[in-house]
């Protein structure tokens, strides 16, 4: 911490926040919020490493851009980026881009495993409530007039429309 502290004094930080003993990973965390709250347009906020500000890049970029949109720079020490420079603004926008790009990709192979997934004859979402055997049992129980729809669904636990839908499924 010390380091940390020694080296933001060094780059002639006026007012320093801190979070102690609580993960980087976390979005809000106090020492950050307050700091974020306290910014003037005109200021520049340092922090002595990227990942003091946060651990994914999505949610460094969102603050950044959140920070540019105020008229406050962003300044990190150890990776040596400036915003308030045409070049460190620069680099954070490639950065973004990627981060954006890196999204996409996800998108598009998430879709894509879904699709072979149903070819494949998957069933994806929530498994079904009822087994066959469940639904053998409620049609005879219903088609003997011993229960109606809505007291063999409350007997099974499931919603009316619910049974309903899997009779029919299965060819009431």
């Amino acid at each position: 911490m010390s380091l940390q502290l020694d080296a933001l004094q060094a780059a002639g930080c006026e007012k320093i926040f801190e979070d102690a003993g609580i993960s980087g990973a976390q979005e809000s965390r106090p020492g950050l919020d307050l700091a974020l709250a306290a910014l003037q347009p005109g200021d520049v906020l340092t922090v002595w490493r990227l990942d003091r500000l946060g651990r994914t890049l999505p949610h460094l970029i969102t603050t950044v851009h959140d920070l540019g949109s105020r008229g406050i720079g962003f300044r990190s020490i150890t990776e040596n980026i400036d915003t308030t420079t045409a070049g460190g603004e620069l680099l954070f926008h490639i950065m973004g881009a990627l981060a954006q790009f890196d999204r996409r990709l996800i998108g598009e192979r998430t879709r894509a495993g879904i699709d072979a997934a149903r070819r494949r004859g998957k069933h994806l979402g929530r498994p079904g409530g009822l087994t066959p055997e469940k639904i053998a049992h409620a049609r005879n129980t219903i088609g003997s007039r011993e229960q109606s729809v809505t007291g063999m669904a409350e007997i099974l636990g499931v919603h009316r429309s619910t049974l309903h839908r899997n009779l029919k499924k299965q060819g009431r």
